[in-house]
């Protein structure tokens, strides 16, 4: 599959996800909305306002969310693989999700307002991954056993506050809502949310992209990497600290959607091959695709809505095995 492609599968199912729902719409009825936004095309008043309300007040919001969180997701998880030589690492390898799990649910437990849990899960997400930095530098200088070892030492402990937070909850009403919360949703989703949300992760992935070319360096070893120029400390922390940060934020926005930074890249270097250059940017196209046709499924498939945490784990597990055994073979 070529790289140019992808964008285009993109915009279909874009244009598919902003069409089905409760009140399905025809591609015409998008085409001709988009052109009576233009000016190119009269709509009766009605008409543009009933297209406006499904399109823009409802669709709109999931779809761009799914398609940032999804990018966000995939363009960290290649990058966390990357970085640790490792094709089972995934977001959460450095208590990023631990952390933010824990600012979330304590966000509800304190306040229930959905900015104070946006806030609190971010927060808690770049905290946990602080303290796992700091356990693998406890005794010298980091390396990435000791990273990855922090990592979970630093996941376990939000962890487990996280379920004292629950103990805590009250059964009624707090520990349903953080619950549902664990299992993420895009329900709460709206365009203010986004415009504060967007440019960083946009940012963030655009910076992981565009050191693809220092992690295929990387790839070939530090010392390789230091004789062809790359400064190999500043690159392996600078991409950790770009995939924590759009991985805390998407988080922040839907709660915990699994499968995604770890399937996705191995269907992007299965697609497009092991260069970083491209599978970073390969990677955040496909996983924008794949988190809105999940959506998709989600809002569809039965009359009332399955958090996409869930769609995403059972559509994950049997893509994971069916790319398992080629993605051994390419990493090995």
């Amino acid at each position: 599959m070529r790289l140019a492609l992808l964008p285009f599968l993109l915009l279909a199912v874009v244009l598919i996800a902003l069409s089905v729902g409760r009140y399905p719409l025809a591609p015409s009825d998008i085409l001709g909305f988009l052109g009576a936004c233009l000016g190119l095309v009269d709509l009766p008043p009605e008409r543009f306002d009933l297209l406006r309300n499904l399109i823009v007040e409802i669709r709109l919001p999931r779809v761009l969310a799914a398609g940032l969180i999804g990018a966000a997701l995939s363009a960290s998880g290649a990058s966390f693989q990357a970085v640790f030589r490792n094709p089972l690492v995934s977001p959460g390898i450095l208590g990023v999700l631990g952390g933010a799990g824990f600012g979330a649910a304590l966000g509800i437990l304190l306040s229930g307002d959905f900015l104070t849990i946006q806030l609190s899960a971010f927060a808690m997400g770049l905290v946990a991954v602080g303290v796992g930095v700091i356990v693998a530098n406890l005794f010298g200088a980091a390396s990435m056993v000791t990273l990855v070892l922090g990592g979970m030492i630093s996941g376990a402990l939000f962890t487990s506050a996280l379920s004292l937070v629950k103990y805590a909850a009250d059964p009624y009403d707090q520990l349903p809502a953080i619950v549902y919360w664990m299992m993420g949703s895009l329900g709460a989703v709206d365009l203010k949310q986004l415009r504060g949300a967007a440019p960083p992760i946009l940012a963030g992935v655009g910076a992981l992209a565009l050191a693809g070319r220092a992690l295929d360096a990387l790839s070939m070893g530090d010392d390789e990497a230091r004789s062809l120029g790359v400064p190999v400390h500043l690159t392996r922390y600078g991409v950790i600290a770009a995939a924590t940060l759009v991985s805390s934020l998407s988080v922040s926005l839907a709660g915990m959607i699994g499968w995604v930074g770890l399937v996705v890249p191995h269907v992007a270097r299965l697609a497009i091959g092991p260069t970083n250059s491209r599978l970073l940017p390969a990677s955040a196209l496909l996983g924008a695709t794949f988190l809105i046709a999940a959506d998709c499924v989600a809002r569809n498939i039965t009359r009332a809505e399955i958090p996409i945490g869930v769609v995403t784990e059972l559509l994950g597990i049997p893509a994971f095995i069916l790319v398992l055994g080629r993605a051994r073979r390419a990493w090995a």
